[in-house]
């Protein structure tokens, strides 16, 4: 018996690294998987990598059409969700001095704006009992240089998590924050070269950055009855880097 038997989740921006590998791990529990991207070539690949029990809707989270579109087809396909992980994101450094209104624009557009509303379009299909978790970061909770916008637009899904479970309380939805840190992802090797890799692994105190698997693996505790008396937390799973 799986976790997430006959449940149906939504996991946007879910072609790729940790919701990719979150979006495999569902459906081996006994989830149907809804997941979003951006580009219909790379949902195709994710789509035909988990195999079974799942449904690509091309999108943009930061678009509300696009939301639209994708609940649509969740109304459709299934009539509701139990398990909705707002992960679509991104960032670019900007340090200080810097930063440019377009890039405000954008990462607080899709990391803010974007994860508000993939929630709040989802609660009229949301079946009472269920599970919202989304993707924060632990450059919210660090003070890394030239990451202030990316680290800003996602501090506020701590905020929102709190006043959301209050919120949705006679639902008995529950709402947390899944913080990753350093992940080795694709995105990640366009991101970065080998001396700035080098650089986020030494500030980790296992020594080597997360996996996919890893994040995989904690999201399916939040998502599942194995987290049901967890509520407005944030998980932080970073190997260690922000507690030290």
């Amino acid at each position: 018996m799986g976790k997430l038997d006959g449940k149906v989740a939504v996991i946007t921006g879910g072609t790729t690294g940790m919701a990719l590998a979150g979006a495999k791990l569902f459906v081996d529990e006994g989830a149907h998987v809804f997941i979003t991207g951006r580009r219909q070539d790379a949902l195709d690949e994710a789509v035909k990598q988990i195999g079974r029990n799942v449904t690509g809707v091309q999108g943009d989270a930061a678009d509300l059409d696009d939301l639209d579109r994708l609940y649509d087809t969740v109304k459709r396909e299934k009539g509701g969700l139990d398990v909705l992980w707002a992960s679509a994101g991104g960032g670019e450094p900007a340090p200080l001095g810097e930063i440019t209104e377009a890039q405000f624009d954008t990462w607080f557009g899709l990391n803010a704006r974007g994860t508000l509303f993939t929630v709040q379009k989802a609660l009229p299909l949301f079946n009472d009992g269920g599970s919202i978790l989304m993707t924060g970061s632990n450059a919210s909770l660090g003070a890394f240089p030239g990451w202030s916008v990316y680290a800003g637009s996602k501090a506020v899904q701590q905020a929102w998590a709190r006043v959301w479970l209050n919120e949705l309380k006679d639902r008995r939805i529950r709402v947390n924050v899944l913080t990753p840190g350093q992940v080795a992802t694709a995105k990640q090797e366009e991101l970065f070269d080998e001396a700035t890799k080098r650089q986020f692994e030494s500030l980790i105190p296992r020594g080597r950055m997360g996996r996919p698997d890893e994040i995989a693996t904690a999201a399916l505790f939040l998502a599942s009855d194995d987290s049901s008396y967890v509520n407005g937390m944030e998980l932080v799973a970073d190997g260690g880097t922000t507690a030290i």
